[in-house]
């Protein structure tokens, strides 16, 4: 476990970060995997009904990725005040919510399948297939809620190298299943599925054999599971804000995929391959993001408040640079990129993928100063801010796809982003600066009483 609350701030956050990047990368590779074995074995139709369940597999997946990271926000505050014993009741409390989560999420989700993918207009030629993959990754909701609650307690108290661990074993069985499944057997999309949802399932088992063995601080007893009206609340003020934000955020994508997937197969292969190294490449700033968390979280509850302005300063400036020379290498690098993915026998989906890198990678430098406000005021435990800045993302892709891609195509969908980034920030960035000064005076007044 790491004591984020001493040593500089620059410095622990960046060492924080490094397994979270590490992780991130590895995470992605189950998509990737999929994506990159799936498009060179079973051609382009195949790589565009997965793609197509991108922004399906966003709304549902990212809920539990929003609300468990959320949850363990306040077991990062109470482990950052020394209360263990709060720790505890904490990760029972959300271990109990994550359940009843999972329960719905997983029944809605598998019923209603295919009749999401008709209302998207999912093309027919892709339709078969999407459904396919999309029906075992809901079906398997429970492995991504569950793993993605642990890891987010063990990052909250300050381990971020466990869950890495743990993820690349993982990943180099989903790669193992998909080689298998898919390029030896030609089972089909199906087997990307079976492939994430069996591999997200065994990180999830050694997570758990982990924290048995080795974390005291979340060895549960039977009375820490006696929560009371008051810890369900707290919980749910920071867990579903925060699983509503990434689901209204994906409800945005999943209008641009509609209007995308009137575009036809080679648009969508395009989009989907641009941005499987758009994810990638952002992956650093997203990392530094994901450590601001924890590090605020911990730091408040500890009320060192001047530490937290410090650190915040100081990771959104190395952010910004960061990002700034990412967009460029992977505009110069676009074109063989996308070729890595679909062969080099598709021009049209290279030319369209490249038009994708100018557009988007020009304007990381928005993503990563959204990243770092955003996860800031989460770890401050100010969860609606964030869901607010969610809701004006949605309105900027809903506009994207309803107007840009009717009258630009193509290049429509390549405005979705950098106009939700914009859209975010403009809400992010008030209540920051707000933030901020609300921390200085609270930092007067703790230097005060201890002089």
């Amino acid at each position: 476990m790491k004591d984020l609350t001493r040593g500089n701030p620059l410095k622990i956050i960046a060492i924080f970060s490094i397994p979270l990047l590490i992780g991130n990368l590895f995470q992605q590779f189950y998509t990737l995997s999929d994506t990159l074995i799936v498009g060179r074995f079973l051609g382009v139709n195949a790589l565009a009904a997965v793609g197509s369940t991108n922004s399906l597999t966003f709304l549902i997946i990212g809920f539990a990725q929003g609300a468990t990271s959320g949850l363990s926000i306040k077991t990062a505050q109470l482990f950052g005040a020394r209360d263990y014993k709060g720790v505890r009741k904490s990760f029972a409390t959300s271990i109990v919510i994550s359940l009843a989560i999972s329960i719905v999420m997983t029944t809605l989700s598998v019923v209603f399948c295919r009749e999401i993918l008709q209302l998207m207009q999912t093309p027919p030629e892709i339709i078969d297939q999407a459904y396919d993959f999309l029906i075992v990754i809901f079906a398997g909701f429970s492995v991504a809620i569950g793993y993605n609650l642990l890891a987010n307690v063990l990052m909250a108290l300050g381990d971020s190298r466990t869950p890495l661990i743990f993820l690349v074993v993982a990943v180099v069985i989903n790669v193992a299943i998909d080689i298998v499944l898919i390029a030896v057997l030609h089972i089909g999309t199906v087997a990307a599925g079976i492939a994430t949802v069996s591999s997200q399932g065994i990180s999830m088992i050694l997570c758990i054999l982990y924290i048995r063995k080795s974390v005291p601080y979340l060895q549960l007893r039977r009375e820490d599971f006696k929560i009371s009206k008051q810890d369900f609340i707290d919980h749910l003020r920071l867990g579903l804000p925060m699983g509503f934000q990434s689901s209204i955020i994906a409800i945005g994508s999943v209008i641009l995929q509609l209007m995308l997937n009137t575009l036809g197969p080679q648009s969508i292969a395009a989009y989907t391959a641009a941005g499987k190294i758009d994810q990638v490449a952002t992956l650093p700033v997203m990392s530094f993001g994901i450590a601001m968390a924890t590090f605020v979280a911990q730091n408040f509850g500890a009320r060192k408040y001047g530490r937290i302005i410090k650190g915040v300063k100081q990771i959104l400036l190395l952010s910004i640079g960061i990002s700034i020379v990412l967009g460029g290498l992977i505009i110069i690098f676009g074109r063989p990129l996308v070729n890595f993915f679909v062969g080099n026998d598709q021009p049209a989906v290279t030319t369209l993928a490249q038009q994708y890198f100018y557009v988007v990678s020009s304007m990381y430098w928005l993503l990563s100063t959204l990243f770092v406000l955003r996860y800031t005021l989460q770890g401050l435990g100010k969860s609606m801010i964030p869901t607010i800045a969610g809701v004006f993302e949605l309105m900027m892709r809903a506009f994207a796809g309803l107007v840009l891609v009717a009258n630009f195509e193509f290049l429509g969908a390549c405005l979705a982003n950098p106009l939700a980034w914009f859209g975010s920030l403009m809400v992010l960035i008030p209540s920051y600066l707000t933030t901020m000064k609300q921390l200085r005076e609270r930092d007067k007044i703790v230097v005060k009483n201890n002089q």
